[in-house]
């Protein structure tokens, strides 16, 4: 079973994926993802793999036969690709250079680019799970990217909330928000020529490091050749930091954010950035979301993030220092 089935209490469309629930378990001398698997060329420096098993798919099911007048369901269409980060199989984004990062900057804009092209695609996601800690099951390193045939809700609040503070300023609020950032300067842990790292004002989790753009841009395309590689190595930074927290593969979901595709046009008012959502709140203890967050959508950060960020600003010293 593939479909989508809309939530009438929030307007919101779930996936419903049980196909993937029978994904055979890998063996452990066995990764897809490796040269010489027979599943991915022998020699590659960055890929894309069609998933195996999809939650969305450009030729989906027709839906089960359960909807009526009240509930609605619909096919689940769209794209899901992983996005191979290296050929080896247990090395991390602080451990590629930075040429080899930007060569996967230059392919996530190429599939941005790509999966745009259907008309029936409203949102191009790309993301990276990291770590046993989010349910990560193939150590090998990859991301992936989804492309929804709708906004997702989270998406359509800060659309709609960065489109009526341009209609009532005349500004961009993430510019803004960086500006806010700069000015009070407590949390920005780094900032280069192109963009600036800083644990949010707002953050919901106590190491959840933003990336934004410096320069006003509504997605990863836009950005010229100087920028991908000073992406790339912001990256490398980045997570170089986050591992040198507390001495470990630092586990997190990094998420990346970009205006809708085929949709309304965005670009006055939306803001390439992405936001990292790492659960340890400390060396050994875990930040579940529990009952506030997951059911009222109200978060509760354990830390003060103008003392986190001093945390974040020492584990990126020791990082450039051993680097």
């Amino acid at each position: 079973m593939a479909e989508l089935r809309k939530n009438p209490l929030t307007n919101d469309w779930v996936m419903i994926a049980s196909h993937r629930q029978n994904r055979p378990q890998m063996p452990k001398d066995y990764c897809p993802f490796c040269p010489g698997s027979g599943k991915v060329p022998d020699h590659y420096d960055v890929y894309k793999y069609d998933n195996d098993f999809p939650a969305l798919s450009q030729n989906p099911p027709t839906p089960d036969d359960v909807a009526n007048d009240f509930f609605e369901t619909a096919p689940a269409y769209g794209k899901c690709e992983v996005i191979l980060y290296s050929p080896e199989h247990t090395v991390t984004l602080p451990e590629l250079p930075t040429e080899h990062i930007t060569k996967l900057v230059d392919l996530w804009v190429e599939r941005y680019e790509e999966i745009k092209k259907d008309e029936k695609i409203k949102y191009v996601f790309i993301f990276e799970n990291r770590g046993d800690v989010v349910g990560v099951t193939m150590p090998h390193p990859h991301g992936q990217i989804y492309g929804y045939s709708v906004v997702p809700k989270k998406l359509e609040l800060s659309l709609a909330n960065a489109k009526k503070h341009m209609e009532e300023k005349d500004s961009c609020l993430f510019c803004d928000m960086l500006k806010a950032e700069l000015d009070f300067e407590q949390r920005i842990i780094f900032r280069n020529e192109h963009f600036t790292v800083f644990l949010p004002f707002f953050s919901e989790y106590p190491y959840g490091v933003y990336i934004m753009s410096n320069r006003h841009v509504a997605n990863i395309a836009e950005f010229s050749a100087e920028e991908r590689v000073s992406l790339a190595e912001t990256l490398r930074r980045t997570t170089g930091m986050l591992d040198s927290l507390f001495g470990y593969k630092f586990p997190y979901m990094m998420c990346m954010y970009n205006e809708p595709v085929n949709s309304e046009d965005a670009s006055a008012f939306y803001h390439f950035h992405i936001a990292f959502y790492p659960p340890m709140r400390s060396a050994d203890k875990i930040k579940y979301n529990a009952s506030s967050e997951t059911g009222a959508w109200a978060h509760c950060n354990p830390t003060c993030p103008e003392e986190t960020s001093k945390e974040l600003r020492e584990a990126y010293a020791r990082f450039m220092n051993n680097d």
